[in-house]
């Protein structure tokens, strides 16, 4: 059963990951074109004008992850089936386009990686396989597919896009209602969301704020709201904080070292939050009862 559940998850982790790695590509592609139409509508009324912003609106459409046919990001050929198997079409292809022989923009990152966390997250998983631990895991296996997503959308561009981040906030606001209403939770299930949300993000808002957005994004503060509503709590959360920091700072130290990285250059912090997010849903419970004992203990 065990064995039968891994292969399953490796298989979804595989389609799943490429269909992060397209998320991200036509969601930057759409808000790339996006903005060159709004630039457009600010300049006087023209038939080239006009011309142009129509021209740019029928690309728009082939972007659509529901209508749009999977193509190559470099030539925009439309890819056949033999090219849309997750990895090994990369693998065979020796990681460049079929059609214009260039490098494939998106490595096949995810599709490792996501199989990996899908398995991960099944032999770690702290809760039974039924009632609601069954509904959280399925969730969660949602939730890690929008974290690939945001992590390399935030590594290559800065950015945590409002389209993915609104939606998984609306998503944990259903999981912590469905914890606390229908498996019966209680109210402690939305007393623990609500601190976690109001320290997770909340502390982010502040230095959003006072520092006028220099030190930490306005995505990470949202991202803080979907994060503070999967841990829970307020020692989960400021476990978070810490632990993210904590992987930031193990992640450019060397990178100073090696002057890779100056004083005032920018890293994305989103993906550290999203690792100590992973770190902590999966052995929260036992890093807490350690923290709580030690302090007891002393």
């Amino acid at each position: 059963m065990i064995t039968l559940a891994i292969i399953g998850l490796v298989g979804l982790g595989l389609i799943l990951g490429s269909f992060a790695n397209a998320l991200v590509w036509r969601i930057y592609s759409q808000e790339e074109i996006k903005d060159k139409i709004a630039g457009l509508c600010d300049k006087k009324a023209t038939k080239s004008r006009d011309a142009a912003i129509h021209e740019l609106q029928a690309k728009l459409q082939p972007l659509s992850m529901s209508k749009g046919r999977s193509m190559c990001s470099n030539c925009h050929h439309p890819l056949a089936s033999k090219d849309l198997v997750p990895f090994f079409s990369w693998l065979f292809l020796a990681g460049k386009c079929r059609y214009c022989y260039e490098p494939i923009q998106d490595p096949p990152f995810m599709e490792i990686g996501l199989p990996i966390a899908f398995v991960a997250s099944y032999l770690a998983w702290p809760f039974v396989f039924s009632g609601y631990g069954l509904v959280a895991f399925i969730l969660w296996l949602g939730f890690l597919t929008a974290f690939a997503a945001l992590t390399l959308y935030d590594m290559r561009w800065y950015i945590l896009p409002d389209r993915i981040v609104w939606p998984l906030v609306a998503v944990a606001g259903v999981q912590v209602g469905l914890h606390t209403f229908v498996f019966d939770g209680g109210a402690e299930v939305l007393i623990s969301a609500f601190w976690g949300v109001v320290i997770a993000s909340g502390i982010f808002y502040v230095l959003y704020h006072v520092s006028k957005g220099e030190w930490i994004g306005g995505g990470d503060v949202k991202l803080g709201i979907v994060l503070g509503l999967l841990v829970g709590g307020p020692l989960p959360a400021l476990l978070l904080i810490f632990l993210a920091s904590c992987f930031g700072t193990l992640a450019s130290v060397p990178m100073m070292l090696q002057k890779k990285l100056g004083r005032t250059s920018v890293i994305p912090f989103g993906p550290f939050l999203i690792l100590a997010a992973v770190v902590i849903v999966l052995f929260g419970q036992t890093m807490t009862d350690w923290l709580i004992n030690l302090v007891v203990g002393y």
